[in-house]
């Protein structure tokens, strides 16, 4: 009954506000992007039944009439074209918004923690020069506020902006420098809708009802916690997505991790949900790119070895997904925030060029572990996506450990022989398995030939 009652309340105020004027999201406002090549949902408010047309500047001879319904909602679709603008869209009822400045393009959520969440103010590589140089006015950020709910939100207070020096050093630096790729290799205006809040474990990002249905989560791990952001099962999925679900979109940048290495054995498990959760919501199959968490000292325990082995699993799962190994651009293990976002919206931008709008652009996977082959008293390593090669940067020794049937790891040499690894002890007789960077610091000392880092792995399940 209380929630019946909250939920009549919230009702009866929108239509409050609503009474005799057509109201709109804030997501759609001047200088937002949308979606080419598309039918693009667009939605609002308005007296119930009353007639609403939409006129868009790229198509003024086709008017959009869509009708409220009982709640005061309406809406509709509105189909794009090709890349450009700036364009206008018109909206006409008993009252009337001209939206201006608009642009069609290629628009991406940025989401996840406090790495996403990073800006420009809080100190990255090249910081005054990448400021001062941050002139890209046909990229559009749309910052949505940190804000955590009980109930799924229609809207939140946000505005679309040009990207400044000004606006670019408030926003995430690693959408700013996949949307600067993005609109320079493929010279199309880029959106980013930015909606990440530094410490929340992956289940807030996700339906609370879909966590809550996973037999493996356990939530008391996190209502004991104390802390300075939400950690309720869909606090900032009803705070933050929601509100700007079924925005068109070309797909979804993510970075986060960090706060569930404590429970990596379901992260897996709880990422394929909010994958599915949001591309039902969205109807759209969208593409998912996503960071693997960088080394950091998290303590003794080797949790967050796990937890990126936990996000590779996610490619393997999910279709349309893909990582960027991010373990050779930190400059210290002690700081949970690498200062280079460069590369790692780079990285991903090279990621979305290549699978998503099949542009070459040379490498783009890191080399991972395939299989391991016992020869005598060695292991030979195969990988994935070798294209050339590998190399390594220094002595290969340290980051290799091998074990015999007693399952203590020995510190193992290391041979790179062609597209494969051969690694051996003299105190291991007999390996049967091998690790590499699995655990909470260490960085990667082989690449491949194109200088992408080898990810961590472990050829066992002990």
């Amino acid at each position: 009954m209380k929630h019946f009652l909250i939920l009549l309340l919230i009702l009866s105020t929108l239509s409050i506000n609503l009474f005799g004027k057509v109201t709109l999201p804030s997501v759609f406002s001047d200088n937002m992007v949308l979606q080419q090549k598309s039918e693009v949902a667009i939605w609002g408010w308005a007296e119930p039944s009353e007639t609403i047309r939409i006129v868009a500047s790229w198509n003024v001879e086709d008017t959009i009439i869509v009708k409220a319904n009982n709640y005061s909602a309406w809406n509709t679709e509105l189909k794009t074209i090709n890349a450009g603008g700036p364009y206008t869209i018109e909206i006409f009822g008993s009252s009337n918004h001209k939206l201006k400045n608009v642009m069609l393009g290629e628009v991406w959520i940025c989401s996840g923690q406090s790495n996403m969440d990073w800006r420009a103010n809080l100190g990255i590589t090249n910081k005054d020069e990448e400021i001062a140089n941050a002139n890209y006015p046909s990229i559009r950020f749309f910052n949505i506020p940190r804000i955590g709910a009980d109930y799924p939100q229609r809207d939140c207070s946000a505005d679309w902006t040009e990207c400044t020096p000004e606006t670019m050093r408030s926003t995430s630096e690693i959408g700013y420098f996949f949307a600067r790729e993005i609109t320079t290799k493929l010279d199309v205006p880029v959106g980013i809708i930015f909606a990440a809040w530094g410490g929340t474990p992956v289940e807030v990002w996700i339906k609370e009802s879909l966590v809550e249905d996973n037999p493996e989560y356990d939530n008391k791990k996190y209502y004991q916690a104390k802390t300075n952001w939400p950690i309720k099962s869909g606090a900032t999925y009803n705070g933050m997505i929601s509100a700007i679900i079924p925005y068109g979109i070309a797909g979804v940048l993510w970075y986060q991790g960090e706060s569930n290495c404590p429970t990596y054995e379901v992260y897996a498990s709880l990422k394929k949900t909010l994958i599915e959760n949001w591309r039902s919501d969205f109807e759209k199959d969208f593409p998912f790119y996503f960071v693997q968490i960088a080394p950091f000292d998290y303590g003794p325990k080797l949790n967050s070895a796990f937890l990126r082995e936990q996000q590779e699993m996610v490619t393997k799962n999910v279709p349309n997904t893909g990582m960027v190994v991010i373990s050779d651009l930190v400059d210290n293990v002690k700081d949970v925030h690498p200062k280079n976002k460069t590369d790692v919206g780079i990285r991903l931008a090279n990621y979305a060029l290549a699978e998503t709008y099949n542009k070459s652009v040379g490498a783009y996977k890191s080399p991972m572990y395939k299989s391991i082959h016992i020869e005598k008293n060695k292991i030979r390593i195969s990988f994935n996506n070798i294209l050339t090669g590998l190399k390594r940067t220094k002595d290969s020794t340290a980051n290799f450990l091998i074990a015999g049937e007693d399952k203590i790891f020995v510190v193992a040499t290391a041979k790179i022989d062609g597209s494969t690894i051969i690694v051996s002890s003299k105190d291991v007789e007999n390996p049967i398995a091998v690790r590499f960077c699995f655990d909470n610091t260490s960085m990667p000392n082989i690449f491949s030939r194109e200088g992408l880092p080898l990810a961590p792995f472990r050829s066992d399940e002990w």
